[in-house]
């Protein structure tokens, strides 16, 4: 678990301490030099960091061939940076890693609120605080880049509830969007007869 300290001191001030706990818990890292590298829907095995410029020396390897995560938010190295050489040791340093990383998840919760129809109900938040991890792992929600897209006006208002944790998985894969199913089969809005379909 994150350190209380640290969330109060360098996490984005529009986000509640539980909803950064729960960020970190089911798509960050608890090792703040770690490095994830996919490439090809493949993730590659890289040996762990044991300083900040050895971080910063694998994450210069692989930007801009691979999608590569870093530190405990696992933050997009790359995304604004026109060239390897300007990523810096500070991606991996803990406080500059969770600023830089719950700022850009508090984003992208305002993006997909603002896409829900800013609802206030309790009930609604488990579901976007999926698709807002979703779309921090795809960097994608709705066709658009999440990391580039413009940061809907005005703050994210009073975060919620912390969705449960049944909700999320820890996998580091993408958490696909709940479905919910009808519970009566003639309560389905498209039926398909299959009586006649033989047994051969």
């Amino acid at each position: 678990m994150i350190d209380a300290a640290l969330i109060q001191q360098c996490a984005d001030a529009s986000l509640k301490p539980a909803i950064v706990e729960k960020f970190i818990e089911v798509a960050g890292s608890t090792d703040p030099l770690a490095v994830a590298v996919h490439s090809g829907g493949r993730l590659i095995l890289m040996p762990r960091s044991k300083t900040p410029d050895e971080a910063l020396e694998f994450m210069r390897k692989y930007v801009g061939k691979a999608i590569v995560r870093v530190g405990l938010t696992q933050l997009p190295a790359g995304v604004g940076a026109k060239d390897a050489s300007e990523l810096k040791p500070d991606l991996v340093e803990p406080c500059a890693n969770l600023r830089m990383g719950t700022a850009m998840f508090a984003k992208i919760l305002r993006i997909v609120t603002k896409w829900y129809g800013n609802p206030k109900s309790e009930e609604v938040f488990p579901q976007i605080f999926d698709d807002a991890i979703y779309a921090w792992r795809t960097g994608q929600f709705e066709g658009e880049s999440v990391f580039r897209a413009e940061d809907p006006a005005g703050k994210l208002g009073e975060p919620l509830s912390v969705p449960p944790s049944e909700t999320s998985t820890t996998s580091g894969q993408p958490v696909e969007p709940a479905v919910s199913f009808q519970s009566k089969p003639q309560d389905a809005g498209i039926r398909i007869d299959l009586s006649r379909i033989e047994n051969k």
